[in-house]
């Protein structure tokens, strides 16, 4: 099966805002309430982290308007 160009921009499109939106969230965190790297609540990061790319990737369900 071969994916249509549309599809694949989509595919970029949100892999692209889900990359940004875990970063921003991981920095977020990180940056609050945290004095040093032995503070920071790793499995808790990583869980919100994984949270906020599925609410990306739902979110570009409904579309994208880079991708017409």
């Amino acid at each position: 099966m071969q994916l249509g160009d549309k599809t694949k921009r989509w595919i970029k499109a949100t892999a692209v805002r889900s990359v940004k939106t875990v970063a921003e969230t991981a920095l977020a965190i990180i940056g609050s309430n945290t004095f040093g790297i032995t503070q920071v609540d790793w499995l808790g990061l990583l869980s919100t982290c994984a949270l906020s790319g599925i609410i990306t990737v739902l979110t570009c369900i409904k579309g994208l308007p880079e991708v017409k």
